[in-house]
């Protein structure tokens, strides 16, 4: 079986792009390497996170110079990612959210000693803020 080396992107959907990076980038401190009027680009940790237009993806996509094809794709509905913070950030990241007036929804104390707090982005996504003890790889 060949191996996998890690998710290397992730992909959330806006109805609002400006709305979406000023979230992004104030609150949660991203800061775009790329983006044009459908996307945006950010490097979190080893994975990027994208943000993508909704319903701007629905075509292929031709790359300049022959370099190839994305194919078509889009999002619904509310979704969900986790972010990695360690544990003695925890209380940082709660008093910066407030900061912000933004509802913290859920908490959880994991078994192995990880913590997660859970809001919402703009566009309804679920956001987590994970400690180390979640899984067993954090």
């Amino acid at each position: 079986m060949p191996a996998l080396h890690g998710v290397l992107e992730t992909a959330l959907y806006t109805n609002d792009m400006p709305r979406a990076r000023t979230f992004f980038e104030e609150v949660m401190g991203l800061e775009p390497f790329t983006a044009d009027t459908r996307f945006t680009a950010y490097a979190c940790g080893a994975t990027v996170l994208l943000l993508f237009l909704r319903g701007q993806t629905l075509e292929t996509v031709q790359l300049p110079n022959g370099m190839g094809t994305i194919p078509p794709h889009d999002g619904t509905g509310a979704q969900h990612i986790a972010l990695a913070i360690s544990h003695d950030q925890l209380e940082t990241w709660e008093k910066h959210l407030e900061a912000y007036s933004i509802v913290i929804e859920g908490r959880t104390h994991w078994p192995k000693g990880g913590e997660s707090l859970y809001f919402r982005d703009p566009d309804g996504h679920l956001l987590e803020l994970a400690t180390p003890g979640i899984w067993p790889n954090h």
